[in-house]
C-alpha cells in the first residue's frame, strides 16, 4: 500500500497539487489516485464491476445486441479531465453547485479530477465509440459519515441504436429506446441481486431526457426497505451531438459501486473500501458475494469543538481540513450546535 503512494506521488500523477490559486487538491485526496480500488483482485468494488460487465458480455454472447461490438469496459481512463467534458459538454448548468470549488476539487480553472464518469462518454464517441461501459474513481468534496467519502467509485453504460430508421418519428424512436434500457437494466439488477421487487420512479438528469431511477426491495440488517440502485435514461440529443452522433437515439444509464457494494456484501462503513487489512481483504474472493463480518472492536470517541465562523464559511472546507489532519479516524462530523468530531477506527 506504502508502495502504491510512493508510486502515484512520484510517477503517476506528480502535478495534482500546485501553485496555482484556483487549486485545492489536498494531499489526502492526491494520495488516492491512481489506487483503482475498482480494478482490485478480490475487492468488493472490482467484484461488481466484473458482474456487471459480464452480464453485458452474456447479452453480446447470445445475440442480444445483433451486429453490434461488444460493450466495451474503459476501467483505466485518467481521473484528471477538462470542465469541457465533465461539466460543460454533460450540459450542467453554469451556476450548479457541483461546479464550485466547494465541491470539487481543481487542478486549476479548466481542469478538475472527475466529479462523474459521465466526462468520458463525449470523448469516446469522439473516437467512434458507441456501447460501452467506464468504470473509476470520482471525486468530491463532501460531508463526513459512514456513507460518504471524498473518492468513490462509479459504472456507467452507453449505447446507441443505428438500426432505427430515421423515418420513425424522433419520439417514437425514444420510446422504443427506453423500454430497451428498461428491460435490459432489469435483467443487470436481477443478474446481481437476484430476484427482487423493482419500480421505476421518475427523475432528473442534466444529461438524460426522460430520465428514470430504478430501485429494488431489499432486505438491509434484518430491515426491508426501497433502495435506489442507479440512474438512467434516452441520452439528450445535444450531448450525441457533442460527441459527433447525428439523429441517433441511445441510452445511459450510472450507478456507484460503493452503494451496491454496501448492500450486497453488508459493508456499514465506506472507509471499509479502502482497508488494507488482511482481515478485510481476506473475507472476499472474485466471483462470490459474501457478508462482511466486522472485526473493529473500538468504541466511539467524541470530541466537541467551537470557533468563530466567518461569513463565508463552508463546511466542506471543514471537512477537508479533518480529513487531511485526522485521516480515515474520523468516522463522523456533525452539528450539535457545536461541531462534532466522532473518532472511531474501522479497524
Amino acid at each position: 500500500h506504502l508502495a502504491l503512494h510512493a508510486l502515484n506521488v512520484n510517477l503517476g500523477y506528480p502535478s495534482l497539487i500546485t501553485g496555482d490559486a484556483y487549486n485545492n487538491v489536498s494531499e489526502s485526496i492526491a494520495s488516492k489516485v491512481g489506487l483503482n480500488l475498482h480494478r482490485q483482485p478480490n475487492h468488493p468494488l472490482n467484484i461488481i464491476k466484473t458482474k456487471i460487465a459480464s452480464y453485458f458480455d452474456d447479452l453480446h454472447a447470445k445475440g442480444y445486441v445483433v451486429n453490434h461490438p461488444r460493450m466495451q469496459l474503459f476501467d483505466n481512463l485518467s481521473p484528471v479531465v477538462s470542465v469541457e467534458d465533465c461539466f460543460d459538454h454533460m450540459l450542467i448548468p453554469k451556476d450548479h453547485v457541483s461546479r464550485r470549488p466547494t465541491d470539487t476539487y481543481y487542478l486549476n480553472p479548466s481542469t478538475l479530477l472527475r466529479t462523474h464518469t459521465s466526462c468520458h462518454e463525449v470523448p469516446l464517441m469522439k473516437k467512434g465509440i458507441r456501447n460501452f461501459l467506464v468504470a473509476g474513481d470520482v471525486y468530491r468534496r463532501d460531508e463526513i459519515d459512514a456513507s460518504h467519502y471524498p473518492v468513490f467509485h462509479q459504472m456507467e453504460g452507453l449505447r446507441f441504436f443505428p438500426e432505427l430508421s430515421q423515418a420513425v418519428p424522433y419520439d417514437d424512436r425514444v420510446a422504443i429506446v427506453q423500454e430497451h434500457l428498461k428491460s435490459t437494466l432489469e435483467g443487470m439488477v436481477e443478474s446481481i441481486f437476484g430476484k427482487v421487487e423493482m419500480r421505476w420512479v421518475d427523475a432528473y438528469f442534466p444529461f438524460t431526457h426522460p430520465s428514470l431511477e430504478l430501485e429494488i426491495f431489499f432486505e438491509v440488517r434484518g430491515f426491508g426497505q426501497w433502495l435506489e440502485v442507479l440512474g438512467c435514461g434516452v441520452l439528450q440529443r445535444q450531448i450525441a451531438e457533442h460527441g459527433g452522433v447525428v439523429d441517433e437515439v441511445g441510452w445511459a444509464f450510472g450507478l456507484g459501486l460503493e452503494r451496491l457494494a454496501m448492500v450486497l456484501f453488508d459493508i456499514p462503513d465506506i472507509r471499509l473500501f479502502w482497508s488494507t487489512d488482511a482481515r478485510f481483504l481476506s473475507q472476499f474472493k472474485d466471483g462470490v458475494i459474501t457478508q462482511f463480518k466486522p472485526y473493529s472492536k473500538y468504541p466511539p470517541c467524541y470530541k466537541d469543538v467551537s470557533f468563530w465562523l466567518a461569513p463565508d464559511f463552508h463546511e466542506n472546507n471543514l471537512f477537508e481540513v479533518v480529513r487531511n489532519v485526522a485521516g480515515d479516524m474520523v468516522e463522523q462530523v456533525s452539528w450539535y450546535p457545536c461541531w462534532r468530531f466522532t473518532y472511531c477506527a474501522f479497524e
